[in-house]
C-alpha cells in the first residue's frame, strides 16, 4: 500500500468540498504526495509555476483536509522542478522528529545480560520493520528502559525510512483521545490517525485493559495494521498472559509475534550505565563512587540517571570534589526505602480518578453511580494502605464521611481483592501509577 498516495487521494476528496473540480484538475492533476511524517506533509509538482500557485493559494485548504483526517496541525511543503532530489534526507528530518527524545537511541542504550534479548529484538525490528517480529511486545517493571527502546526503534526507522509515518502513543492517552473523539463525533478521524501508520508504537498498553471501548478500538486497529503489513510494538509492565482484564482476542494477538522481557540490571550493567551517563554529562566518577551508587540503586535505571544528575548539580552548586562522602550527602534521600515515601491523599485520589476517567471532585463528592462509588471505595482503601491517615482523617477527604463509612469501604475492597482477580489487578495498576510519581 502506498501510504502517501492513498492519503493524498483522501485529501483531494476532502478538498472537493472547498473548490471546483476544474480547479483541482488544473493545479493538482500531476501533483504527487512525497511523504507524511509526524508533523509535515510534502507534495511535489513538476511545474514551478504550479508550485507557486499551490503555495500561495491552496496550502490552507490542504492543511484543513489533513486536520480533518488526523485532528493535528501539519506543515505543508510544496516542491517544484529540481527540488525533489535529496529532499527529506534523514539528517534534515531528525531535527523535528519526536523532539526531546534525541537521546533515546540504540547507540546510547547500555546493553547487559538483563536486557540483551530485548535490545536485539528491538534492533531487528528497527532494521527490518514488519519483516521479523510483529508485534514485538516488550515488558518489564518501570524504569528499566522499555520506553528508551521504543523511541530507539522510532529513530532508527525514521533514519532509514524518512517517508514512513510513525505513531507513538501511551495506553492511557489512547483511551483519553478515544473518549474525546466519541464526545466530539470524530471517531473516523481517530481511526484514520492510527490505522494509517507505517509503524505503530504503544507505551504502557496495560492501561487499556478493562476499558471496553479502548479494547474494541485497539482490536480493529491491530487487525488493520497487521493485515497491511505494518510494524506494531507494545510495551507493558507485565506479559500479556498476566493482564487479567485484557480481552482474550487481544491477548492472543499480543502474543503472535515476540514477547521479550527486561529485568533489573545486574551490578556490572549498573556500573556501566552510571559511567555512561556520567561521561555524557561531563563527569568522570571515581571507581569508589561508581561502586557506591551501583550497590545502593539496584533496580531502576531512571533513578540511576536522577542520581547522576543530582551529583552533577551538587558539584556545580557546592563546588566540592566528587567522592563517596559528597555523593552520600547529595543523594542520601534517593537511597531511602520506598516505604519511607508516603503519597498524599490528593495524589492517590488523582490517580484513581484518572484510572476511572472520573473527575476528582465527583469522586470526593456524593455521586452514587456504580463506577464512582467503586472508585471512591478504592481510593479510601489505597489511602489507608499507603498513608498514615486515620479513618476519621480519610473521611474528611471525602466531604466529611464518617469513619464507619470509610471502614465499610476498606473492608469491601479487601474482600474484592481476594475474590476478584480483576479488582486485584486494578489495585496493582493504580499502585504502579502512584509509585511512578515518586521515582
Amino acid at each position: 500500500m502506498n501510504l502517501p498516495a492513498d492519503l493524498w487521494a483522501k485529501v483531494l476528496s476532502l478538498m472537493e468540498g472547498e473548490m471546483t473540480a476544474t480547479t483541482i484538475n488544473t493545479w493538482f492533476d500531476d501533483a504527487v504526495a512525497v511523504s507524511l511524517d509526524a508533523n509535515r506533509f510534502v507534495l511535489y509538482t513538476p511545474s514551478n509555476f504550479k508550485r507557486d500557485i499551490i503555495q500561495s493559494r491552496y496550502v490552507p485548504v490542504i492543511q484543513k483536509a489533513l486536520y480533518e483526517l488526523f485532528s493535528a496541525e501539519f506543515e505543508v511543503v510544496v516542491l517544484g522542478e529540481g527540488e525533489l532530489e535529496g529532499y527529506g534526507k534523514p539528517a534534515d528530518a531528525e531535527d523535528v522528529f519526536f523532539p526531546g527524545t534525541e537521546e533515546y537511541t540504540f547507540e546510547r542504550f547500555v546493553v547487559g545480560s538483563s536486557n540483551k534479548f530485548a535490545h536485539a529484538a528491538a534492533l531487528a525490528v528497527a532494521e527490518q520493520p514488519a519483516q521479523t517480529y510483529n508485534p514485538l511486545f516488550i515488558y518489564g517493571e518501570s524504569g528499566l528502559g522499555k520506553t528508551h527502546l521504543l523511541y530507539a526503534i522510532a529513530h532508527k526507522i525514521h533514519k532509514n525510512h524518512p517517508e514512513f509515518r510513525i505513531v507513538y502513543i501511551k495506553g492511557d492517552s489512547f483511551t483519553n483521545e478515544l473518549i474525546q473523539a466519541i464526545r466530539e463525533g470524530r471517531n473516523q478521524e481517530f481511526r484514520e490517525k492510527y490505522r494509517y501508520a507505517d509503524v505503530f508504537l504503544m507505551d504502557d498498553v496495560q492501561f487499556i485493559a478493562g476499558k471496553e471501548s479502548s479494547q474494541e478500538e485497539m482490536f480493529h486497529t491491530f487487525n488493520s495494521l497487521y493485515e497491511a503489513g505494518r510494524q506494531i510494538v507494545f510495551t507493558a509492565d507485565r506479559p500479556p498472559k498476566e493482564m487479567l482484564r485484557l480481552d482474550d482476542r487481544l491477548r492472543t494477538r499480543f502474543e503472535w509475534g515476540l514477547p521479550v522481557d527486561i529485568q533489573p540490571p545486574d551490578y556490572e550493567t549498573r556500573v556501566a550505565i552510571i559511567k555512561n551517563k556520567a561521561i555524557r554529562r561531563g563527569m568522570n566518577l571515581p571507581d569508589p563512587v561508581l561502586q557506591y551508587i551501583a550497590e545502593n540503586i539496584t533496580s531502576n535505571v531512571r533513578q540511576i540517571e536522577g542520581t547522576v544528575n543530582k551529583i552533577l548539580a551538587f558539584q556545580e552548586l557546592m563546588g566540592e570534589s566528587v567522592d563517596v562522602d559528597t555523593v552520600t550527602r547529595a543523594v542520601r534521600d534517593m537511597f531511602k526505602d520506598k516505604a519511607e515515601f508516603l503519597p498524599s491523599p490528593d495524589v492517590i485520589i488523582d490517580e484513581v480518578s484518572k484510572f476511572y476517567n472520573i473527575d476528582a471532585s465527583a469522586l470526593r463528592g456524593q455521586s452514587r453511580t456504580k463506577d464512582t462509588a467503586l472508585a471512591r471505595q478504592i481510593a479510601m482503601y489505597q489511602i489507608r494502605r499507603m498513608t498514615n491517615l486515620s479513618l476519621k482523617e480519610i473521611g474528611k477527604e471525602f466531604e466529611g464521611r464518617d469513619h464507619a463509612t470509610v471502614m465499610h469501604s476498606i473492608d469491601r475492597i479487601e474482600k474484592l481483592t481476594k475474590q476478584s482477580p480483576e479488582i486485584a489487578e486494578v489495585i496493582k495498576d493504580i499502585n504502579a501509577n502512584i509509585n511512578a510519581r515518586y521515582e
